[in-house]
């Protein structure tokens, strides 16, 4: 670990010199530590420094819209999305009011749902597409799901998640 230690310092140095060269301030504040490893069981965190404090190292960190936790499962990511899906949702409920509210491809548009992690993590927002989708279809709540995916022609997340890759490819 010493050995990976001192290349990530030298590395934070180096970054810390280009940034004052340049004009770029990094703030210690703003500035935290992941450590990746699928390592089980007790052990040590890098000790890293930026500017004589000591960089903290934290279970997982936001970087571009996405949270990475240490383990890389993306489930607190997922979590979040599942939680921000939700508060969405409110919205769909609103515009499929069945006298004013907006058609049903129109509302189809909107439930346009993320996924890219273990299968596990990602069923976590199937109810959420399922819930969705019985608003934009305005589907009674116990309605299975399964038969309103073959009546509007809709995939399962996992189907859309897997025609993408292939079309990807």
């Amino acid at each position: 670990m010493s050995f990976i230690e001192r290349q990530l310092q030298t590395a934070v140095k180096n970054i810390t010199c280009w940034a004052n060269k340049n004009g770029f301030i990094i703030s210690n504040q703003k500035t935290s530590c992941v450590h990746f490893c699928k390592i089980r069981g007790i052990h040590p965190h890098p000790k890293i420094f930026l500017k004589d404090t000591p960089i903290p190292v934290v279970s997982e960190a936001k970087f571009l819209g996405i949270l990475f936790d240490e383990k890389l499962t993306f489930k607190p990511h997922i979590l979040n999305l599942k939680q921000k899906c939700v508060k969405t949702l409110n919205l769909l409920k609103i515009l499929s009011n069945t006298s004013w509210g907006a058609d049903f491809q129109s509302l189809l548009k909107i439930c346009m749902v993320y996924g890219s992690a273990s299968k596990s993590a990602l069923q976590i927002l199937d109810p959420v597409h399922h819930l969705g989708l019985r608003f934009a279809s305005g589907a009674f709540r116990t309605s299975p799901v399964c038969t309103s995916f073959a009546e509007f022609h809709v995939y399962n997340l996992d189907g859309r998640r897997f025609l993408l890759n292939i079309i990807l490819e």
